[in-house]
């Protein structure tokens, strides 16, 4: 049953998504919408992902909390720097040292960058563990290291260590 379906969970995922996209309950959708999510859950089988142990589920709510509530902030404060035409932004990047190497901590890090207004993740160097991003706004690069590592990263190691 496994060769079949190697990802059940995503393969149903996806056969939902391709109804709730096409908006029809019909046998053709359904039967299309299956084919995609046979064949999707093959080709993710082929990549062979590794298997994500997260450890502490319960802090996945508190880390949701925060980076909705930053994401609120920085939007905030994007529409604040946007609207203001006299103020000269100083647009720059950051490297910050990680401790994290875990693959799915590392791509959560990277959603929670990048979908926060103002910043964007621009690279990471495996060998040194430099996580490198772009801020709007740079005024204080400590406390950029600071916030990635103290709200973010310290929470993933505890989620995923």
């Amino acid at each position: 049953m496994t060769r079949l379906l190697p990802f059940p969970i995503a393969s149903a995922s996806v056969l939902v998504l391709w109804l709730l996209l096409n908006q029809s309950l019909s046998p053709g959708h359904i039967l299309l919408g299956g084919a995609v999510a046979l064949v999707g859950g093959w080709a993710l089988s082929a990549l062979d992902p590794p298997r994500a142990r997260p450890r502490r589920l319960g802090l996945l709510f508190r880390l949701a909390v925060l980076v909705v509530a930053d994401i609120v902030r920085s939007n905030v404060a994007v529409a604040g720097i946007i609207l203001d035409f006299e103020r000269r932004r100083s647009p720059g990047f950051v490297e910050i040292p990680l401790e994290l190497r875990d693959p799915y901590g590392l791509a959560m890090l990277a959603c929670i960058i990048t979908s926060t207004p103002g910043t964007l993740w621009v690279d990471f160097n495996d060998e040194s563990g430099t996580l490198t991003i772009h801020v709007l706004d740079l005024v204080d690069q400590t406390e950029w290291v600071r916030t990635i590592k103290g709200r973010y990263e310290r929470l993933l190691l505890e989620i995923f260590a």
